[in-house]
């Protein structure tokens, strides 16, 4: 017979076994809860990154008003004649889209040679619509070499309205890098001109007989550039000639045809497939014959104009008839180009 004391230890055994049980399975529970929360955790830190930065995306994404303006750093591969390499300081972007020319006359011009910018304003370029047709011009500057001289651009800038100028050393060895940045310009500001030519600030231009030329039906509005051509030219090798170019920059001996750098034309679907082309050509100084190789690149022949005599590189003795037959000639003086207006405009 089991005796009072036996009974009450028994009791209390069989009540710690109940709550020692209890015990056991509350933290056995507790444990595997442990386990699971840290197993989830370790599972979403697995998940790779761009998906959470995806979710962040899409989230703002809702509060987006705009795309984001991406700017494109320039390598080094890009040389240094490509205009990705500059940027514009005074600019006319708008130009184009409230003109809408037909022709646009682009003039590379020293900072300096405002005296030629005021002769090209007073005569051939004033002339804003020739046989019905838009013609607008701009004259394209490099950097002043001072704050005086910027201050007076700028002027000449808000008062004439007909200045581009970008961040290059304004020079005769980075004329390349001034045709290349006039290519840029027509290429992303004035995409919408038929034609365009480049016509240096001591030329004179017959516009009428240019746009007799643009406007004949054999005339083609794409991969078309004429003017003075430049046959089978050798390449400088003398290093104290200013035309002086290296092998290492240009190794073949006779440069491609060209059309000679003082006034050529060409379709304004050009400029775009030049400044492209332009990344696999290395830049040198000659700035026309740089462009005839582009050409020669992009697989294009350049056109003899219909009548060679039309583009001419210097005239003899003044003869008005003669500048009644011309489409550009180079001339001495912006006083010349004056005058020769004067005489070419006069009634018969």
């Amino acid at each position: 017979m089991i005796s009072y004391v036996e009974h009450l230890l028994f009791s209390f055994f069989i009540f710690l076994y109940r709550h020692i049980k209890g015990l056991i399975l509350l933290t056995l529970t507790f444990s595997l809860c442990v386990i699971f929360y840290n197993f989830e955790l370790c599972v979403r830190s697995a998940k790779p990154p761009e998906t959470l930065n995806n979710a962040v995306t899409q989230k703002r994404s809702y509060h987006k008003t705009a795309p984001p303006t991406v700017t494109k750093h320039i390598g080094l591969h890009y040389h240094v004649a490509h205009p990705l390499n500059y940027h514009f300081i005074l600019n006319e972007p708008d130009k184009c889209s409230q003109w809408n020319p037909f022709l646009v006359l682009m003039v590379p011009v020293a900072p300096h040679e405002v005296n030629a910018r005021n002769a090209i304003r007073s005569t051939w370029g004033t002339e804003s619509s020739v046989q019905g047709k838009a013609v607008l011009t701009l004259f394209l500057v490099g950097l002043t070499g001072g704050a005086e001289a910027q201050q007076k651009m700028e002027e000449e800038s808000r008062q004439h309205r007909d200045l581009v100028q970008s961040n290059f050393v304004d020079s005769y060895f980075n004329l390349t890098i001034k045709t290349m940045v006039i290519m840029d310009w027509l290429a992303t500001r004035c995409p919408q001109a038929t034609y365009a030519m480049k016509a240096d600030s001591d030329i004179y231009i017959n516009l009428e007989n240019l746009m007799t030329l643009l406007l004949s039906p054999n005339t083609p509005r794409q991969n078309y550039i004429t003017g003075y051509l430049m046959l089978d030219r050798p390449v400088v090798r003398d290093t104290k000639s200013k035309w002086y170019v290296s092998e290492k920059l240009y190794p073949e001996p006779i440069y491609p045809t060209y059309a000679q750098g003082s006034g050529y034309v060409f379709s304004n679907d050009l400029p775009e497939k030049i400044v492209e082309i332009s990344k696999e050509v290395m830049g040198f100084n000659i700035e026309d014959a740089y462009v005839g190789v582009c050409l020669k690149r992009l697989g294009f022949a350049l056109s003899s104009p219909p009548d060679p005599s039309q583009f001419r590189l210097h005239m003899g003795q003044y003869k008005r008839e003669d500048f009644l037959k011309i489409i550009s000639v180079r001339v001495g003086s912006p006083q010349q180009i004056l005058n020769i207006w004067k005489d070419v405009k006069r009634p018969k």
